[in-house]
């Protein structure tokens, strides 16, 4: 299905994804292509390539358990349907009302989640310039994974048949060039040469590489692009080859940040989904998860051992053995060792945020100091505040949450109790052990249990 995207240097293309089989060696009650990779459905990846490589919305071909496959795709492809699963050269027939006017027809699978947008350009580009029916992926490695054979002719430039697996002879199972399954056709001539696929006998499907020798036979040239990039043409069957993929594409993104100016020490060890940013001369330490759209600054320590989800990091920030999850932390601010940050934190510019602290849906301000063992619920705690160790605010009554304030400068000594809702003023002290149930008014001290204002404090 063509959609605006004139200004694309292939907007003539249009993408089909077949993403129709049922995956039962998965083992799961899930959609294959809704298992996660990179915190992301293995389909997502797949519509992401392929918008980003024609501009175009893409068709995906859907079967079993269409309903929760559609639901977790929304508004980002057409939807073709092949009730009955027939093999992948009767999948591609269900797209033909949403691509038959397409001059170029790209097919991948829905399992192939490392294909990348310039690889399928590459495609396009080398049918458009042979003007072949069909140009293919190809693979050469000496570990097959299943894939098809691809046989050339004694010159080798031009495919004349692709063997699946189960078909090949001795001979043909030696081959190291592989079919990896991404195609551009000629959609002039695709359709028509759909129709002439022959099921299968053994198993009475009608299967894609079938075209391969109809093209030959019609005169028309078949070309392969080939690669040795094994990563790529990951095709997830079982959960094993999934936990490849996580690998593959974790060297992938790790390798990129690193050539962007990031210092990782032991890139097997760190993980970093694929939406996350992270500034120049930012070292990541072993064991640290980045997850989401998370933005580090430039100059940042982060770990080991850190967990940060969908959250905000400012520039020269130290987080040490700690999760962060939606939080924002502005810049300057040194956070752990095992510190918790839940949603709806905000650390003020150079704060500190010390061992076995939490903070949840609270400000720290500026310049204030949270000691160890401390938790702040709720709060809204100003500028240079020293919030001693020990220290919680009780915000919650057993009905609702309420809300603690603390102005600049207080100090709040050791193990002080501030029972929400309350508040205690700008320059105000609390007493070590102190338990506040009532406001206590700026620049006064307040010992005891319960809390009393004792005296006026200097300014």
């Amino acid at each position: 299905m063509m959609s605006d995207a004139s200004d694309h240097p292939h907007s003539n293309a249009c993408v089909v994804v077949l993403a129709a089989g049922a995956g039962t060696r998965m083992k799961s009650k899930r959609p294959k292509i809704l298992h996660s990779l990179g915190g992301r459905p293995l389909i997502d990846h797949c519509i992401t390539t392929a918008a980003q490589a024609t501009g175009n919305v893409p068709i995906v071909v859907v079967g079993h358990d269409a309903e929760a496959v559609r639901a977790a795709i929304g508004e980002r492809a057409v939807f073709a349907s092949q009730a009955e699963l027939l093999g992948t050269g009767h999948a591609l027939m269900q797209a033909e009302a949403y691509a038959a006017d397409a001059p170029q027809v790209v097919v991948t699978y829905g399992d192939m989640p490392l294909l990348r947008p310039e690889t399928l350009r590459q495609l396009i580009a080398l049918r458009e310039r042979h003007g072949a029916a069909i140009t293919m992926l190809t693979l050469t490695s000496d570990n097959p994974r299943g894939f098809g054979r691809v046989i050339r002719d004694a010159q080798g430039e031009r495919v004349l048949a692709i063997i699946e697996e189960i078909a090949c002879t001795p001979a043909q199972l030696a081959i190291r060039e592989l079919n990896a399954g991404a195609y551009c056709f000629d959609g002039r001539w695709l359709w028509g040469a759909l129709k002439r696929i022959r099921p299968n006998p053994q198993k009475g499907e009608y299967f894609l590489t079938d075209l391969i020798e109809i093209a030959v036979a019609d005169g028309r040239e078949v070309r392969a692009l080939v690669t040795d990039d094994r990563d790529e043409c990951i095709g997830i069957n079982t959960r094993v080859d999934l936990a490849d993929a996580e690998r593959a594409l974790r060297r992938r993104i790790n390798r990129r940040h690193m050539l962007n100016g990031v210092t990782i020490t032991d890139p097997e060890t760190t993980y970093i989904e694929e939406g996350v940013e992270i500034g120049v001369d930012t070292v990541i330490l072993p064991n640290t998860h980045l997850v989401g759209h998370t933005r580090i600054g430039s100059d940042c320590l982060i770990g080991p051992n850190s967990y940060i989800v969908e959250s905000q990091i400012g520039d020269r920030v130290h987080i040490v053995q700690s999760m962060i999850e939606h939080a924002r932390v502005e810049d300057d601010v040194h956070i752990g060792p095992f510190s918790h940050l839940r949603p709806g934190a905000h650390v003020g510019a150079g704060a500190h945020v010390g061992n076995f602290a939490e903070i949840k849906n609270s400000t720290l301000g500026a310049g204030s100091h949270m000691g160890h063992f401390s938790y702040l619920g709720d709060a809204i705690v100003g500028a240079h505040v020293n919030i001693g160790a020990g220290t919680i605010t009780c915000n919650f009554d057993g009905v609702k949450k309420n809300r603690t304030i603390i102005g600049d400068h207080a100090f709040i000594g050791s193990d002080t109790m501030l029972v929400a809702p309350v508040t205690v003023g700008e320059r105000a002290r609390t007493g070590a052990g102190a338990v506040v149930t009532k406001d206590v008014p700026a620049a006064t001290l307040a010992v005891g249990v319960p809390a009393r204002v004792i005296r006026k404090l200097e300014a």
